[in-house]
């Protein structure tokens, strides 16, 4: 990229307020909350799923209806968790909206007859974001998902149930 720039305190704290949308978003995944994953968009905001480089999408969610219903599909997995990873943000000039590409491996554990299976996801984010009322929130989130890699887990039910302490 390049050297960065000197940032205003006002833009360090969108930056953050923006990071932290980034990662409520996979702690509502992991925590199956799908109505507050939901409440992370914007009115009329929307999701765009692809299955590989951008084409026609595998999935457009629009609604806050269709939005919970499809987070929900999370809960056919035992466990996930998404790590995300370095995101790019670009703040507009106005100071309401801003850029973001970033990228997540996202772990599922799905349960089957035949045992477990851990599906990893290599997702890159496409995002436009929004300041309504001072808040930061989707105004769309294009998720390409660039790889998966599908194998049998060695691991039982019960240790990818809760964290260790």
């Amino acid at each position: 990229m390049g050297i960065h720039a000197i940032v205003t305190p006002q833009e360090a704290a969108d930056r953050l307020a923006i990071r932290e949308l980034i990662d409520d978003y996979a702690h509502c995944a992991d925590f199956r909350q799908p109505e507050a994953q939901a409440d992370l968009f914007a009115p009329g905001a929307r999701t765009l799923v692809f299955m590989g480089e951008p084409g026609e999408p595998a999935e457009v969610l629009t609604t806050r209806e269709e939005h919970v219903e499809g987070f929900s599909a999370l809960s056919q997995y035992a466990a996930t968790t998404h790590f995300n990873g370095q995101f790019t943000i670009t703040l507009d000039t106005d100071g309401l909206g801003a850029r973001g590409e970033g990228y997540c491996l996202a772990h599922h554990i799905l349960e089957t007859e035949g045992g477990q299976t851990l599906i990893v996801m290599s997702i890159r984010y496409e995002d436009r974001y929004s300041k309504l009322d001072g808040a930061w929130l989707f105004a769309e989130r294009r998720l390409v998902v660039t790889w998966t890699d599908t194998r049998q887990s060695q691991r039982s039910a019960s240790s990818v149930s809760g964290p260790a302490v």
